[in-house]
């Protein structure tokens, strides 16, 4: 499940910047390790996140904004109405399946970079209130913007992960070692 991001890459920035959004992606899978559908998607905390609901939203996040960055339609966009059922798995989805799209979509985030021209190279930023009218933001700010956003929500995952049993993303890094 692991996005491989080759290690003589690291050291450019399109690299080091890939490096650090696997990094981020790699904590969010942890937390899933070893869990029953049951506790994948249960909510321990006064929250309404799982574990379940949150590695999904995230696979959906992502695929978000590359459809934003290279300029296509996302086929896997939410409505107003249905923007809730991107936090919960829905009946017949499970973290295995979720797992697998996370790692297309990852796949399909890493081909993209390592294709685009420039670091510069802008996309338009969506209409929407939180986000400047009319702006433009570079593939540099894509990476970035997706570090913040998986890093947020990693850390919503070790705490949902602690209050299941006590584990968190870092103890079980051995074990996302291991996974192919």
């Amino acid at each position: 499940m692991v996005t491989h991001v080759p290690s003589e890459a690291r050291g450019d920035e399109r690299g080091a910047l890939l490096a650090f959004v696997e990094a981020q992606r790699g904590a969010i899978r942890r937390s899933v390790i070893g869990l029953t559908h049951e506790q994948a998607t249960s909510r321990p905390s006064a929250s309404e996140l799982s574990l379940g609901g949150l590695l999904k939203h995230v696979a959906e996040v992502e695929l978000n904004w590359l459809r934003l960055a290279q300029q296509r339609d996302n086929e896997r966009a939410r409505t107003q109405e249905t923007w809730g059922d991107a936090f919960r798995l829905q009946d017949g989805e499970t973290v295995e399946e979720t797992l697998k799209f996370w790692a297309d979509v990852s796949a399909q985030t890493t081909e993209f970079i390592a294709a685009v021209d420039s670091m510069d190279d802008t996309f338009p930023l969506p209409d929407a209130p939180w986000f400047p009218q009319g702006e433009r933001v570079s593939m540099r700010w894509f990476l970035i913007h997706l570090v913040e956003e998986l890093a947020r929500h990693a850390g919503h995952a070790d705490i949902i992960r602690e209050s299941l049993d006590g584990q968190t993303a870092f103890g079980l890094l051995a074990l996302d070692r291991e996974t192919p």
